[in-house]
């Protein structure tokens, strides 16, 4: 690695030329990815609830729909209104009483069930369907969604799926801006506090922020991410990097002392010392993200290809572009020299070695606890229902549970072939099931005895298209809850017993499958995360002992991490349960592989099990801490700022993982190199060489 060292020295300027040429495409690879906000968008292609989904879109040219509630309108402007609603480009058709009959015939000759689900007068307000032919998280749409707002009267009200995810884009559009300027400030005000340098700082941003935008603009190759994903990858892989930069930093400072005088030769060895423990380090880092893509919810393949491949990112410029600015502003950087202002952590280390007992005793008090909170955290899948309540689209789902007991909109898909009498007869069956406020569907309302060709062929056409017969039902119930979990059971087997291809469709069937698919997805990747990780520190430290010791010690963390909401009944986003313990595990187990490394070596070096534990505290303990107080800083302020409670929590933990991760491993992991010592000897392939060589 000399040589590469020494290239990337004689280089330097080219090197930071073509960095900076590269961020060109990289922004327009930026700006030309999709962000998709549709979090449901991500089950599997295969469950029904999607394939029902392709198939309104295919046979109905419908992909998704809204109801808009319009409260103290007379009737005709209501009519006015909802022409112009349907010129809207993107908007397929706006369906309400005036769709079916003249607005001469009284309102009250229709049926109370049907009549019911549209008005309500207490409230002074009626509900109008819009129906959309792109999906609901299509561009299309939600351009629709904007234009419908400016068409719509003050006292109009846009719920349904569209207008949330449209929120959540305009939401997080205007927020993930500003992620990046806290976690940047955040971590220069770490980093000032930790470094010798003022401006060595800045040029650890610079570097790393190369590497996030090089990271962002290649996601065009995906043609889409997430929103979460492009929230979080920034902060993510600003915190788990940093410590890159930080080693090759110290350990450029090193070679200064080894080489006085020739900081280039510095350099070379400071980058080839960076490559072969970075490298080592950031294996588990993508390890750990790696782990994400075996969900079969792919927002976890989004955001583990992104994030492994953004540690990459980090670990190529941190050994190139890094070492490059270090030496191109060498005389800014030494004019900036101060002495460090974090006190010198090392000095616990004798403390803490000296009472190791105590920490194994709290650990056998708090593993209990710790294992009871993780395994009973509770966490929500209606992620609109923690959006800001000033929301739109919040209001106008508010407004529709209120006045008309509307929760979740099901619905449902059947052969074309079902007979009226059968159509008919289920909806009686579905009205008697709890929580259905109404089942709509054309033979329903028209009964068996009116002809269709007496309808609009563009109401018939909402119903009935190719293959398919479509009934919308109305359910009071709010999605992700027990109780319509539940109703779309019953719904469900009642649909199988007339058509057994029928198919319930809808938002809260599809959420009710993203319970169920996460559910085994969080033991999937826990198990994958772990195993991995797990081999990767066997082949490194040739032992069988550490690796067990290692991620034992990265689990304790994250137990206690994830068990705290069990006490403070704090309720998680389902995608925390799954993503943290693997990012905890994955981005702050080299905490623990830096201190085993130096005990490793000092053990092998001849110093005893005490000294050489202390050596490993002394070696380790301040990058450690800042470290981790690097990762804490730049996910922190995102976990207090964020609107997006998916987001803030997500931070919230991270930033928590992170200095848990710190405190155990250094008061943790040395307890159990004291009581394991003899263990770790025998058990690796290091020390069993050397014994061999000694009694030869």
């Amino acid at each position: 690695m000399i040589h590469f060292g020494k290239w990337v020295v004689k280089h330097k300027v080219l090197i930071l030329v073509i960095a900076v040429l590269l961020l060109i495409p990289s922004a327009f690879g930026y700006f030309h990815t999709r962000v998709n906000y549709d979090i449901l968008n991500y089950l599997p292609d295969d469950i029904e609830t999607m394939k029902g989904q392709e198939i309104m879109v295919d046979e109905f040219g419908t992909g998704a729909f809204s109801m808009c509630v319009v409260e103290g309108m007379s009737d005709k402007d209501i009519s006015a209104m909802r022409k112009e609603m349907c010129k809207v480009e993107g908007v397929k058709d706006v369906l309400w009483y005036d769709s079916f009959m003249d607005l001469s015939v009284p309102i009250d000759l229709l049926p109370d069930s049907i009549k019911d689900v549209f008005v309500n007068k207490d409230a002074d307000s009626t509900i109008m369907f819009v129906l959309y032919p792109n999906s609901i998280s299509a561009d299309e749409t939600m351009e629709a969604i904007e234009s419908l707002r400016k068409v719509m009267n003050k006292q109009c009200f846009l719920s349904g799926m569209s207008a949330v995810v449209t929120d959540t884009k305009n939401l997080s559009n205007k927020e993930t801006p500003i992620y990046v300027l806290i976690a940047v400030i955040l971590s220069t005000i770490v980093l000032a506090l930790a470094m010798d340098s003022a401006i060595i700082p800045v040029f650890f941003l610079l570097s790393i922020g190369m590497a996030i935008v090089y990271n962002l603009g290649t996601n065009v190759i995906k043609g889409e991410i997430s929103y979460v994903t492009q929230a979080l990858a920034a902060v993510l892989q600003l915190g788990v990097t940093m410590d890159y930069s930080i080693f090759l930093w110290h350990s450029y400072e090193e070679k200064q002392q080894v080489y006085p005088g020739d900081k280039n030769r510095a350099m070379a060895h400071a980058i080839s010392n960076t490559i072969s423990s970075v490298v080592g380090s950031s294996i588990t880092t993508v390890a750990g993200f790696i782990a994400l893509c075996f969900m079969s919810f792919t927002l976890g393949m989004d955001l583990g290809v992104v994030m492994a491949k953004g540690v990459v990112f980090g670990v190529i410029c941190c050994v190139t572009v890094l070492p490059s600015m270090v030496l191109i502003f060498d005389k800014a950087i030494e004019k900036t020299k101060h002495k460090v202002i974090l006190p010198d952590l090392s000095r616990i280390s004798k403390w803490v070695v000296n009472h190791f007992y105590i920490f194994i005793i709290l650990f056998f008090i708090l593993i209990g606890p710790a294992i009871y909170g993780y395994t009973h955290n509770t966490v929500y899948y209606d992620l609109a229902g923690t959006l800001p309540k000033s929301l739109e689209s919040i209001t106008a789902n508010d407004k529709l549970e209120e006045q008309y007991h509307m929760g979740a909109t099901h619905m449902v898909l059947l052969n074309k072939d079902t007979s009226s009498k059968d159509v008919v007869k289920m909806t009686k069956e579905m009205e008697q099931v709890d929580g259905v406020n109404a089942v709509l569907s054309l033979d329903s309302v028209i009964g068996t005895t009116i002809p269709k060709s007496m309808l609009p062929s563009d109401i018939v056409d909402v119903f009935e298209s190719g293959d398919y017969k479509m009934m919308l039902i109305m359910s009071e119930y709010a999605v992700a809850s027990d109780e319509v979990n539940a109703q779309c059971d019953t719904l469900k087997k009642i649909v199988k017993e007339y058509d057994e291809t029928g198919m319930l469709i809808g938002e809260a069937p599809c959420t009710k499958d993203l319970i169920d698919i996460t559910d085994e997805d969080f033991k999937m990747v826990s198990a994958v995360s772990i195993g991995v990780i797990f081999i990767i520190i066997a082949i490194v430290f040739k032992s069988i002992t550490l690796p067990i010791i290692l991620v034992s010690v990265i689990e304790f963390a994250i137990f206690i991490n994830m068990g705290i909401p069990t006490y403070t009944k704090t309720t998680l986003p389902f995608i925390a349960s799954i993503v943290i313990g693997t990012i905890q595990l994955g981005a702050t187990v080299d905490y623990a592989i830096l201190m085993t490394n130096k005990y490793k070596r000092a053990r092998y070096h001849g110093a005893e099990k005490k000294e050489a534990v202390i050596e490993a505290m002394q070696g380790s303990v301040q990058s450690i801490v800042v470290s981790a107080l690097s990762f804490f800083a730049a996910t922190f302020g995102v976990g207090l700022y964020s609107n997006i409670d998916m987001i803030s929590s997500l931070c919230t933990l991270m930033a928590r993982g992170a200095l848990i991760s710190m405190v155990v491993v250094i008061l943790l992991l040395p307890t159990m190199f004291m009581i394991f010592d003899k263990v770790i000897i025998h058990t690796s392939a290091g020390f069993r060489n050397k014994e061999k060589q000694i009694e030869q």
